[in-house]
């Protein structure tokens, strides 16, 4: 199945800004209320589809990946809410944890499970902030058809959106044959 397949909708440049925008307010007020670490995911999606039924999938075994390590670790969590906009999915767990362990046990299930490299799992403290990869001495990610750093090759667009998009859906096409 193609991620052009059976799409909700396009997303332009300003509905995507408007939405970060709402997922960092979202996230302020949960910082603010729980004074709780935050895990936010989101999926990685480049270009202006930013939902479908393939994506979703993708979602769907994102929450149950990140719900069994949580319920694994024996983290309390405090909240939990997905959200399905256009935009893209998005998840909020507050979690009754030190962030860096949670960040630390986070970049492993990225890098472990089959579909991790397409989950962005940011973790959040209410005193430092967003917790990075760099701050915990891990690599930035790679990216998905070369050796670089994943953040120059999507800034310098060194691969075509086509290229990117048909590497993802291999690997969604794939997980979802096995399983």
């Amino acid at each position: 199945m193609s991620i052009a397949e059976q799409i909700h909708s396009t997303v332009t440049l300003d509905e995507l800004l408007a939405a970060k925008e709402r997922r960092a307010a979202r996230q302020d007020a949960w910082l603010a209320r729980y004074r709780q670490p935050l895990i936010s995911l989101t999926l990685v999606t480049p270009g202006p589809v930013k939902d479908s039924a393939l994506y979703r999938r993708s979602m769907r075994a994102a929450l149950s990946a990140c719900d069994a390590l949580l319920r694994a670790r024996g983290w309390p969590v405090r909240a939990q809410e997905v959200f399905w906009p256009d935009t893209g999915p998005e998840a909020l767990w507050s979690v009754d944890h030190p962030a860096v362990e949670i960040k630390a046990a986070a970049v492993a299930l990225e890098q472990e499970h089959p579909l991790g490299r397409l989950w962005d799992i940011d973790v959040i403290s209410p005193q430092d902030g967003i917790i990075g990869r760099g701050s915990l001495d891990y690599a930035r990610r790679g990216c998905l058809l070369c050796d670089r750093p994943a953040h120059a090759c999507a800034r310098s667009r060194r691969h075509p959106l086509e290229q990117v998009v048909g590497k993802i859906e291999e690997l969604l096409d794939a997980y979802f044959a096995d399983n």
